[in-house]
């Protein structure tokens, strides 16, 4: 069984604008969307959606964390979060936006290809104290999971301490995507980590332009006590650096709708081939099969992910350094 455990979880609230934004006026949004969010939930859903075992926990509070329960409930995903009472779950804000005249964006409407501009609020998150962390090893212990996966960023109150401790707690191979600036302070040895391009270059110092660049910094990265280090290069591919050799894979050319959450679901795929007893090479076949499912479709709530429809279609090479 993997389970997930997401420090610091979110209701991710997408609301949509049929107007540049304006100070100091009151404007009434077209549309409104709120997700479940956080690494370690994302990971839950995709091994959910693999077929695979999967419990998710990690730290709720206040009506937020009971619609996060709630949503991983319709999709037949069991929780076992770990109640704070001072706060509420964070509420994470995306408003997406015409862009205002002579504003310059990458962003496009898909139906009138029009310029388009992104809005992001972030909250922190509830302060953490020592009882909480001291819930989640009990709650970790207590599940016994083959693979335990520590996802997302760090509430305030918690830091790399508490993520050694709690992955130190027990037998189970533990999986890690946090930021990479904290990645360096961890010191326990970990099983698996997935860094992006931006976490690899705060993690190593490394400036991270090419699929040579990524292989050396993700070497660093292995280096460090990283066994397994799952480095993911969006459209460029993903490298693996694994103790006996270093695999590439290239992004497959699809037409791409949506790429929120193709990074955590390379990760779950990985994951969940692993605990198949899968190797190195077709559990990163897995990964890339997977993601590549996912980005043909809008959004990253799905129900049903076979990468065995097109994992002979992944293509993989052995870097030699």
């Amino acid at each position: 069984m993997i389970l997930t455990l997401t420090p610091n979880p979110a209701v991710d609230q997408t609301i949509e604008m049929d107007e540049p934004l304006k100070p100091d006026t009151v404007q009434t949004s077209v549309g409104a969307k709120f997700d479940a969010g956080g690494n370690g939930i994302n990971v839950s859903q995709f091994v959910r959606a693999l077929g695979g075992e999967t419990t998710a926990t990690g730290i709720t509070g206040g009506f937020t964390g009971y619609f996060i329960e709630q949503s991983l409930s319709e999709f037949d995903i069991p929780t076992d979060f770990c109640q704070i009472e001072s706060r509420p779950t964070r509420i994470s804000t995306t408003i997406l936006a015409p862009a205002r005249e002579g504003v310059q964006t990458s962003r496009m409407d898909d139906e009138d290809d029009l310029p388009r501009s992104e809005y992001r609020l972030l909250q922190t998150g509830p302060e953490v104290t020592e009882h909480i962390v001291d819930l989640l090893v009990e709650t970790v212990r207590e599940h016994d999971p083959e693979i335990l996966n520590i996802g997302g960023s760090l509430p305030p109150g918690m830091d790399t301490a508490a993520v050694d401790r709690i992955a130190a707690a027990g037998d189970w191979e533990t999986a890690v995507d946090i930021h990479g600036d904290v990645l360096t302070d961890l010191e326990e040895t970990y099983e698996y980590c997935r860094p992006n391009r931006e976490e690899l270059e705060a993690a190593t110092g490394i400036t991270v332009e090419t699929i040579t660049d990524c292989e050396q910094a993700a070497k660093q990265l292995h280096e460090m006590g990283f066994e397994r280090v799952i480095a993911s290069m969006g459209s460029e591919g993903a490298v693996m650096v694994t103790p006996e050799q270093t695999l590439y894979s290239s992004a497959v050319d699809v037409e791409v709708v949506d790429t929120v959450g193709a990074g955590d679901a390379l990760f779950a795929a990985i994951l969940w081939a692993y605990e198949q007893g899968w190797s190195d090479e077709k559990a990163l076949r897995a990964g890339v099969a997977t993601a590549w499912k996912l980005v043909t479709v809008t959004g990253s709530s799905v129900r049903d992910l076979h990468p065995q429809d097109r994992i002979d279609e992944v293509r993989v090479w052995e870097m030699d350094g």
